[in-house]
C-alpha cells in the first residue's frame, strides 16, 4: 500500500513563510547584549501560512 501524500502548507505570499523576524534597534544594553524587537507578518499574524482560498464554482474552464 502506498501512503497518501500530505498536502504542502500554503505559504503566506506576503512574507514567504518567514513570519517572525528579530530586528535590532541599533543599541546595546549595559551587559553588552543587542537590543532586538520581534516583528510579525500582519497578513498571516506570525504563522507563515495563508488560509485556503475558497473555490468559486463556475470559474473552471
Amino acid at each position: 500500500m502506498t501512503d497518501r501524500a500530505t498536502p504542502s502548507p500554503r505559504i503566506c505570499p506576503n512574507c514567504d513563510g518567514f513570519a517572525s523576524v528579530a530586528v535590532t534597534s541599533g543599541g546595546r544594553d549595559r551587559h553588552g547584549h543587542l537590543r532586538t524587537i520581534t516583528a510579525h507578518c500582519p497578513a498571516c499574524k506570525g504563522t507563515g501560512t495563508a488560509p485556503a482560498r475558497p473555490v468559486r464554482e463556475g470559474a473552471r474552464a
